[in-house]
């Protein structure tokens, strides 16, 4: 299988990118049930811009360490699989700005953006562009799918993590306001709406 023998000397990097995205995607629900244990609440157009993008983000990551693993008899099938997903990936991209642009209760800053679109919609350009010139052994080609998916692994990690730092910071300023009897909106910290009542987001940029 000549398509498998090309990709072979990259089967311990993806064992260690897929495996690693695989896990992480349960920290995704740790963060969700953070949410639902807290004071705090994401509306469904929230969820949908901030929340499922980074389960997406650590799936695409998944089926790239399939792919790249996978006994393909030809190159050109596997750099079709890998351009497929990319321009998939990059659709994607484009809806989580449409919905990221919608959001009612959040308004986006400018880190949300770049954490959430600008750099996925990178990351998916490359798969696309990767997965193209793979097919014709192009060896830089494969290093960009690496970067590509490690990226993609990058961003989830600090999306799931800002969450919960965001998640931890209003709820504590809202404890302490409480027990101050504070009678106004608490100031939302790094630029936050100022907003008490303000429904967070899962996946504010920190």
């Amino acid at each position: 299988m000549i398509g498998h023998e090309a990709l072979s000397a990259w089967e311990s990097f993806y064992v260690i990118v897929g495996s690693s995205a695989a896990a992480l995607t349960g920290l995704q629900f740790v963060v969700i049930t953070l949410i639902a244990d807290s004071e705090m609440r994401a509306g469904t157009s929230e969820l949908a811009a901030f929340g499922t993008p980074t389960i997406v983000h650590f799936c695409v990551v998944l089926s790239v360490a399939a792919i790249i693993s996978a006994p393909w008899p030809t190159l050109p099938e596997a750099a079709a699989a890998l351009s497929i997903t990319g321009v998939l990936g990059v659709g994607y991209t484009f809806i989580t700005a449409r919905r990221a642009s919608r959001t009612q209760a959040y308004k986006p800053v400018l880190e949300d953006w770049i954490w959430h679109v600008i750099l996925p919609f990178v990351s998916y350009i490359a798969l696309v562009v990767g997965g193209i010139l793979v097919a014709l052994r192009d060896t830089p080609a494969l290093f960009a799918v690496a970067a590509s998916a490690l990226l993609l692994l990058f961003i989830g990690i600090h999306n799931a993590w800002d969450t919960v730092t965001y998640v931890v910071t209003i709820s504590r300023g809202r404890a302490q306001g409480a027990e101050g009897g504070a009678d106004h909106p608490l100031p939302a910290p790094e630029g936050r709406p100022n907003d008490a009542n303000a429904v967070t987001k899962v996946g504010s940029g920190v």
